[in-house]
């Protein structure tokens, strides 16, 4: 009876959860900020004529999508609630912040 009940509200997150969209254009993340619930997911995606990265070391929500090649599309997913700090290793000027909620 248990086991039902947890599938039935993992069911009820990932019906409920929101995909995000982040844009990696002119070297920046855009939007810079955004706010965003447990369980939703963060895609990436690369419209840049090169490589990005995107980490946080978050230790809620820490994460590492690697080398991003340009058009390519990466999604994570927020597990915690916290305020993620992201960054991009090859443009160390290229910021983001989530408040997962």
């Amino acid at each position: 009876m248990i086991k039902i009940f947890v599938a039935i509200a993992l069911l009820g997150m990932s019906v409920m959860a929101k995909d995000h969209v982040i844009e990696q254009k002119d070297k920046e993340f855009k939007p810079h900020t955004i706010k965003v619930k447990v369980g939703d997911t963060i895609t990436f995606k690369n419209h840049d004529g090169f490589a990005h990265n995107a980490f946080s070391d978050d230790e809620a929500n820490e994460f590492d999508i690697g080398m991003q090649k340009p058009n390519q599309d990466i999604t994570i997913t927020m597990s915690a609630k916290s305020t993620v700090e992201v960054e991009c290793a090859i443009h160390p000027n290229m910021v983001l912040t989530i408040e997962v909620e």
